[in-house]
Order: structure tokens, then sequence, then C-alpha cells
């Protein structure tokens, strides 16, 4: 598909959903609309391959009214794709139906909840279970009355019928992107509450070449806080294989949203185990260790650091709880846990997360003098994420660190490219820090390599103004060229006085005082 194919499929999706703008925000509406495009996608998904077991008796499934070949072929279709839907159901069935007028409100749910019946006790039970929970079609902000509200799903259904989604190019993922593409844009217009559920593109970038360098195959990637799954597909776009994708989240429509996204990738169900819960609280993949960890946790939140978990095997061998008021440094310590030996770990982090004392800066000083696994710092823009205007940073970790004996700053809070009111990073940007983490050498007013001796001097604070000097000396200023230049300014002056009175005696008005 051409470029210009590809922006006109964003561009259809995303006028499709502003058909619900204006109704309700952008965090409400995108449940609707992603809901819905996820339906057709598993329905052309399930006709295509229901269509491939009768092609040699050249019928299409949406034509077959027999329920003992519907049943074999939904059999079947769990067993290879996962799921199944009868053909009755078909998204393509279904919107024909309301183009026509019918009602079809009361057909929705049941499809939905027909599609998650067909795996249960099958290895994709978890991976579909509750998927469609927040597809609310009783809620008022689409319409007061059932009639109002069928036919606005009816025409967003007719609207979505129209585009050609390819699902039979199995190479392709244009369709994963454009539905990225849609998350990115319902992040921008969401404010704070976008941080719940997506890191901008270009830091998922970062954070994807930083876990990937010299890498063409990942065994395993994790994301502990992993929003839309977003970060974790970013990983997967690097290499050439991941194997396996591990993610938690615990806000349930955001969690829903990371599953049908990684679907929607074309990430087979027995490839990916995202899990619904609070990851400090109740880790769910404690038993594994990852070869790539990549997170974007929500900045200084608050969490239970009450004396269970000082016997936590997580936090236990610190000697001190991260704050209670600010887990950053808990789900650091976390993911430090679940690090397989030659893994690496990238994070991002508030920048009190490089300084801050008590607590923090003896879990700090643990990690860089006892285990000595903080490999990189690199400092970010501010104003980068949606929600919040602070500057962040990068931490790096490896457990087997090629360079043990110093630590890498880049300060990267410079380069960028502000549209509109955000800041972004360009390509050069994540080209140039990634070149200066795999070069490891000093870069006036970039980069500059401390050795733990440095890093001891400092207290263990790893605020980058203290190793990268940034600092732009000021022009010299020639006092004695100032005072001429007043000097000739004030005889200037003076004549203009002199030649305004003469103008004003001319005309026989009083000069200005």
């Amino acid at each position: 598909m051409s470029e210009s194919a590809k922006r006109e499929l964003k561009q259809q999706l995303w006028n499709i959903a502003n058909e619900l703008r204006g109704k309700m925000n952008a965090d409400e509406f995108r449940v609707y609309i992603l809901g819905f495009i996820f339906y057709k996608y598993l329905s052309e998904k399930m006709e295509v391959y229901a269509d491939s077991l009768l092609e040699e008796d050249n019928i299409r499934y949406i034509d077959i009214d027999d329920s003992e070949t519907i049943e074999y072929i939904m059999s079947e279709a769990v067993s290879n794709i996962g799921f199944a839907l009868n053909s009755n159901e078909l998204f393509s069935y279904i919107s024909k139906k309301g183009e026509e007028g019918e009602f079809i409100l009361d057909d929705l749910p049941k499809i939905f909840k027909n599609i998650e019946k067909s795996t249960l006790g099958t290895d994709s039970q978890d991976d579909f279970d509750g998927l469609f929970y927040d597809v609310d079609l009783t809620d008022k902000k689409l319409g007061n009355t059932s009639k109002q509200r069928n036919e606005l799903i009816s025409k967003i259904l007719v609207h979505l019928n129209k585009i050609e989604f390819n699902i039979k190019d199995s190479k392709s993922d244009i369709l994963g992107d454009a539905y990225e593409y849609l998350i990115g844009q319902f992040a921008s217009g969401a404010g704070k509450k976008a941080g719940e559920f997506y890191t901008p593109q270009e830091v998922s970038t970062v954070l994807a070449k930083i876990v990937t360098i010299g890498k063409s195959k990942i065994k395993s990637v994790y994301d502990p806080t992993c929003g839309s799954g977003s970060l974790l597909l970013r990983v997967a776009r690097e290499v050439k294989e991941v194997t396996d994708f591990y993610g938690q989240e615990l806000n349930r429509t955001t969690y829903n949203l990371a599953r049908m996204n990684m679907i929607m990738h074309n990430i087979n169900y027995d490839s990916f185990d995202i899990k619904q819960e609070d990851t400090l609280e109740a880790p769910q993949h404690l038993d594994k260790r990852f070869e790539a960890i990549v997170a974007n946790p929500p900045f200084s939140q608050k969490w239970e650091a009450n004396e269970l978990k000082r016997t936590d095997k997580r936090f236990s061998s610190y000697g001190k709880l991260a704050p209670k008021t600010k887990a950053d440094f808990a789900f650091i310590q976390h993911m430090i846990y679940q690090l397989d030996d030659n893994g690496v770990m990238a994070v991002v982090v508030p920048h009190g997360v490089l300084f801050r004392g008590s607590g923090e800066g003896v879990i700090r000083e643990y990690l860089i003098e006892n285990k000595n696994y903080l490999d990189a710092v690199i400092g970010l823009p501010a104003n980068i994420f949606y929600g919040t205007s602070i500057p962040t940073a990068i931490l790096v970790f490896k457990k087997c660190r090629e360079d043990s004996e110093n630590i890498l700053f880049i300060d990267a809070s410079k380069d960028f490219e502000k549209v509109k009111n955000q800041n972004h990073l360009r390509d050069k940007d994540i080209d140039k820090i990634i070149t200066t983490l795999k070069n490891r050498k000093n870069i006036d007013k970039y980069a500059y390599v401390a050795t733990l001796n440095e890093i001891k001097e400092n207290d263990y604070n790893l605020n980058i103004p203290r190793y990268v000097d940034t600092f732009e000396e000021e022009e010299v200023i020639d006092l004695e060229e100032v005072a001429k230049g007043l000097k000739e300014l004030e005889v200037e002056i003076i004549e203009n006085d002199k030649i305004i009175i003469d103008f004003c005696n001319e005309l026989g008005i009083d000069a200005p005082c």
C-alpha cells in the first residue's frame, strides 16, 4: 500500500471518529470508535478464514445458514484464529441491517458477548475476556433515546463498512498502524488522562531502540505499566522477531485497549500475555525474567509502602522503601527484579528521581554502589508528554554491563521541535541519542562519561547538569564602545531636538518639552 493510501485510511478512520466528537470527550468516544474498528477487524478475519475453508465449494460464509456447517467452521476458527463469529454476526451483515433502518442496538452486545463465549475453555480465553466491556450502547451521550443511539451507531458502522481493511494480506500492518494513529490522536485530545494510556511515539521509539541495540531478535519484552500496549509493539518494530510480549495494566479500559491493539497488530493470542492488576500490589509475572523491559510508569504515584513491603523480595535488599507519595523507585525495583541477566531496561522517570534524598537516595546509592546496574541517564525535553510539561529522563539499566566503571550522561533536553503546544523529538534527535549511547564518548555540552568515583563524590546525585556542562558564556561587552556609542547618541538627540524646535517655530506652535 502506498504512503498516500496509508494516509487516506488514517484520515477516513479519523473522519468517522469525528461523528462522535461534540457528543463526548476524546477519552470517552475512543472506547466506541476503537471498539467498532476492532469488531470489524475480527469479523473480516473470521470471514477470510471461513471463506478459505469453503473455497472448494465456491460458497461464501456470509451466505451460509446451515447450522451444522456453521458450527464446524466456528470450531475450526477457534482452534486456528482464537475466536469465532456466526455468519449472521459478521460486521458487514449487521451494518447492512443498520443501513436498512433495522434496530441493531440489541444485536451488538450479544455479538460482543458471543465472541468472548467462543473462546471459553481455550488458550485464547484470557485475551478475549471482557474485551468489549466498556462499549456501553445505552449511554445517553450517544443519544437521549434508543432510536437516536441506533441511528448514530448505524451511521458509524455503515461508514466503517465502506473502508477496506485488507485483512487478506497477512504481512500488512497498515490497519495496525492506522489503529495506533487513532490512539495517538485521542491521546492528544484527552489532556492529562492521556498519560494513563499513551506514551508519545517518539519517546517509545527511543526506549525501543535502546533495549534492542545490537539485537535482531528478542526472546521476551515486558512493560509493567503497559497502557495501550504501544510501547511493547514499538519494540517489535526494531527487531526481526519478538517471541513473547508481557504487560500489566491497572485501568480496565486501557487494559482492554492494549489487548485489542496487540491483536490488531497481528500478534497471535498465544504470543502475548497482558494482565489487569496493580503491578506493585499484585504482580502477575513475578516468576518470569525478561530480556527487554520498557516502561513509562505514572510519575510520582502514591503506593502502599507498608512494613509488609520490606519483606517483599523485590524491595527487601535495598534497606529503604520508596516514599508513600512517590512510587517511582518502587517501579524501578520491580522491573530490575524481573530483568534477565542479559537484559536491558529503559524507563522514563521525572527528574526528581535523579536527586531526591531520604529513602530514594539510599535506593539510588544501592543500585549504583552495590549492584552497579545503572548504565546511562538521558535527559529529555520538557513538555514532551501529554498532560504534563515537566522535564523527564530515561534511565538505562543492565545487570551485566560492558562499561561497568562509568555511567553515561546525555543532555538531550534542547533538541526538539515545537509543534503547537507540544515539544517533539525529531528523527535526527533520536538518532543522536542512540548514536551517543552506542559510542559512549564525551560530547561538549551534550554527553559526559562519568566514572563511578565522580558519582560517589557527588553523593550519588544524578542531576544531569552536575555532569554535562551546558553553560553558554555570554558575549564579552566592551564598556568603552558602549560609552562611546551613548555619547554619539546624546549628540544626535541634541541635534534632532534643534531641528524639531525650528520646525515648530516655522509652524507657529509650541515645541514639545
